[in-house]
């Protein structure tokens, strides 16, 4: 199962009102290998576990609880090993010609895979990510390393409280993947939230963000219409039996002020090995189905997933 865990995140950043620490350039080199094995380590979100890929040398999965969160191959940085982290990479892909650089906003660090894929894709890209499980950083600084020269900073802060003070029309794309434990905090799927990411966005700038349900898709439907309160321009991407309420899993929003290429990032999701519906104009309306934005009076987390997901 992709990502759903992850403390901190915004996608990694979690609860409000921790302490932020001085930004670090990540730019250690070198990196674990799997001659020797794998990894735990206690970080501030629960138990670490880095797993070495059965079919990628130089490739390992994070674990945190349990939970995967994200993959990273040392030797092909460009690799998504993930569904929702390949839909998200689709929408980095579109989101500029192709190799142009991006200032991009990271809410939710993990492993830093897609910082990484914007790095060895876009060259001389800036990027800052917020991730406020600073140990979790530290360890995958020392195992994982980005390579020299990648323009990444993180953060060792809350991600709704790096956005707060990110200033106006500062990045290319935000992308949001804040989860606390395995639920995406309430207040980082709100209004006000997205509002904030709008705020960040320079002139044809887009939003992303990675949530989670299952079954009767409240959370995700009222995410749709808190994506819509602030957007005039919004797509969800997700696998078909998700979007039926058959199983839980990863979806994924993107926002505009424009139109999204819908035609273009269809075909990209239509290419990949898993199967994915791209919704938008009427058929996200109807997947809407009257639900309500949530806002920071009204909002929740995203529910618990199910027992037994991750097995």
């Amino acid at each position: 199962m992709a990502r759903m865990g992850r403390s901190s995140r915004a996608g990694k950043s979690s609860d409000r009102g921790r302490g932020a620490a001085d930004a670090t350039a990540v730019t250690d080199q070198g990196g674990r290998s799997h001659a020797q094995g794998p990894l735990a380590r206690p970080v501030d979100s629960g138990l670490a576990e880095l797993v070495p890929d059965r079919d990628r040398p130089q490739a390992w999965s994070l674990l945190i609880d349990g939970a995967p969160q994200s993959m990273v191959d040392l030797a092909d940085p460009a690799h998504l090993g993930f569904e929702y982290q390949r839909r998200l990479g689709h929408l980095i892909d579109l989101v500029a010609p192709a190799g142009r650089p991006l200032t991009v906003l990271h809410l939710g660090g993990g492993a830093l895979t897609l910082a990484r894929y914007v790095a060895a894709t876009r060259p001389r890209s800036r990027q800052q990510v917020a991730e406020i499980d600073t140990a979790l950083t530290e360890l995958v600084r020392a195992e994982l390393p980005l390579e020299r020269g990648w323009q990444v900073k993180v953060r060792g802060a809350d991600a709704r409280a790096v956005l707060e003070r990110t200033p106006e029309a500062a990045v290319d794309l935000v992308i949001a993947d804040v989860f606390s434990g395995a639920r995406v905090p309430a207040h980082c799927a709100t209004v006000e939230f997205v509002t904030l990411a709008a705020r960040a966005l320079a002139p044809g700038g887009w939003y992303a963000a990675n949530i989670a349900d299952g079954s009767a898709l409240s959370f995700a439907r009222a995410q749709v219409a808190t994506l819509g309160a602030v957007f005039p321009e919004t797509c969800l991407v997700a696998d078909p039996a998700v979007l039926r309420g058959k199983r839980f899993g990863n979806l994924i929003l993107a926002g505009a002020h424009a139109p999204l290429p819908i035609a273009e990032l269809t075909r990209k999701v239509a290419g990949d090995a898993a199967l994915g519906r791209v919704e938008h104009g009427r058929s996200l309306t109807d997947f809407t189905a009257g639900a309500v934005p949530a806002t920071d009076a009204t909002g929740g987390p995203s529910p618990e997933p199910p027992p037994g997901v991750f097995r």
